[in-house]
């Protein structure tokens, strides 16, 4: 019997599932968009519900419209936005209150209290991280502080804490599991990447009970068994859709680096055994851990980069479809001097200022809608080269960067993303690589794959761009971004 694997790939804004074959190629997927709640500025929330239902029915979806039966499913792989922060009630799996998502800014108080009181450098030597609201501990302290009664039942033991993948996790065993990996642990600003372990100065700083924690395991470990999907089924691999990203796209050697563009834009760089800590503020961050052992990578994550192009099609309706951009910019000039800076919810890396907002300049009476699309894309590529180039700064030269997510797709974008950084980009045939490397993640604990090497063997190119934009031409773009960039961090 055919064996396969499915992967629950929960996102910012949807859900998918995918089924893959053994050789890492999709069979058959399905996805549902859920809706965004915004209840007062720089907040952001999903409902649990919507999370939950819409993993189960493109789950449900992809079984039934591929033919595949979950006994011929040998194992699943989740991979899931990272940070978003969940707490339930044990006894009945119910949340006391709306995930709040890792765009969300509400925290951004509180984090200004802790690094004035000192507390940076202690939190960035133990998990790698810069503070900021982020990270899923100051959402975790939030809920705990603003939801009647809820301190009192975390401290009495009947509240549970997790990212999305526990969450799912959780439910997907009808709460038999409450387990996640260290990729997810690496992101909360309470978890020691050195030691392996929930950090008890960190606990105590911000008032968490250690009893709503997960356990933490390797990326690939017998999780649980869900029978939620028509059959009983492992889930057998776990990893925050950045990691499981990397995975996927088979960075394992030290210096390879891959650049994800969904929602926001992460470019992750492996680092091997090192934990190398950034001089440029770029993080620190567990790339994936097997058998116990830690596999470190170098991290600078971009807030907004596929939401721009969401935006200029749901906020202002200059597009009906993100495919319409790519069409839009091969007829618009690079140098319209149109620079528009994202920042819906303030600058990632290495800015890491959450209050800034964002802006469009150089408008003029030639400008219009083609000119704003295109600075759109551009913009993200922008973004990107600063992350490139505070890696550059900290020892990392990436000569050749993988892509993947949805912006990928388009050929205008990873073309003009080629002349900017001026190197090689490389597009998979498969780029959906975070759900891939969730599979790729359970098909090794599934006895599937058999050593790293030989998931590798498995990429397979699509694309490959090499720049050609002159020097000239570039520096005197990448001055205009940065003198943008300015004008909005002087606000």
């Amino acid at each position: 019997m055919a064996q396969y694997l499915l992967s629950i790939d929960q996102g910012t804004t949807s859900s998918r599932a995918i089924i893959f074959n053994t050789k890492g190629e999709i069979v058959d997927s399905a996805q549902q968009e859920f809706e965004q709640h915004y209840p007062k500025n720089g907040w952001v929330e999903h409902k649990p519900e919507d999370i939950l239902n819409t993993v189960l029915d493109t789950a449900k979806d992809v079984i039934a419209q591929s033919g595949i039966g979950a006994d011929q499913i040998a194992s699943i792989g989740i991979c899931n936005q990272r940070e978003t922060t969940l707490i339930w009630n044990k006894e009945t799996g119910e949340p006391i209150y709306n995930a709040i998502v890792w765009q969300d800014r509400r925290t951004s108080d509180y984090c200004s209290e802790l690094v004035a009181e000192g507390y940076s450098e202690t939190i960035t030597d133990k998990t790698g991280l810069l503070i900021d609201p982020y990270f899923s501990a100051t959402k975790i302290k939030w809920i705990l502080d603003n939801v009647e009664g809820a301190r009192a039942q975390a401290e009495a033991g009947k509240l549970a804490f997790g990212t999305v993948d526990t969450y799912l996790l959780w439910q997907l065993t009808e709460g038999k599991s409450h387990y996640t990996d260290a990729t997810n642990a690496s992101r909360t600003m309470i978890y020691n990447i050195h030691d392996g372990c929930w950090d008890e100065e960190l606990l105590a700083l911000m008032n968490i009970p250690a009893s709503v924690l997960p356990e933490v395991c390797d990326s690939a470990f017998d999780f649980g068994t869900t029978t939620l999907l028509g059959g009983e089924i492992t889930i057998q691999g776990i990893a925050g859709d950045q990691q499981a990203a990397l995975f996927g796209q088979t960075c394992f050697t030290p210096g390879t680096a891959k650049s994800t563009y969904g929602t926001g834009c992460f470019l992750m760089a492996n680092t091997g055994e090192n934990a190398l800590k950034s001089k440029n503020r770029l993080l620190t961050t567990i790339g994936y851990q097997l058998n116990g052992k830690v596999h470190y990578a170098l991290e600078g994550s971009i807030f907004v980069a596929g939401a721009t192009i969401q935006w200029l099609r749901d906020g202002v309706n200059m597009v009906n479809s993100a495919k319409e951009t790519e069409v839009i910019a091969k007829a618009t000039r690079v140098d319209s001097g149109v620079y528009f800076v994202p920042a819906f919810t303030g600058l990632g890396a290495p800015y890491w200022d959450p209050e800034v907002r964002g802006a469009i300049f150089g408008l003029t009476r030639a400008t219009g809608i083609n000119e704003i699309i295109s600075a759109g894309l551009q913009s993200v590529c922008y973004q990107t080269d600063d992350l490139a180039t505070a890696i550059a700064k900290d020892g990392i030269d990436i000569k050749q960067m993988r892509v993947d997510g949805g912006m990928a797709a388009n050929n205008w974008f990873i073309q003009f993303l080629a002349d900017i950084l001026d190197v090689e980009i490389d597009r998979p045939k498969t780029i959906e690589t975070s759900a891939l490397g969730a599979a790729y993640l359970a098909g090794l604990q599934a006895g599937i794959y058999d050593s790293l090497d030989h998931i590798a063997s498995l990429w397979q190119a699509d694309t490959s761009l090499t720049p050609q934009m002159s020097n000239e031409q570039r520096d005197s773009l990448l001055a205009g971004w940065q003198d943008a960039v300015k004008r909005v961090l002087m606000k």
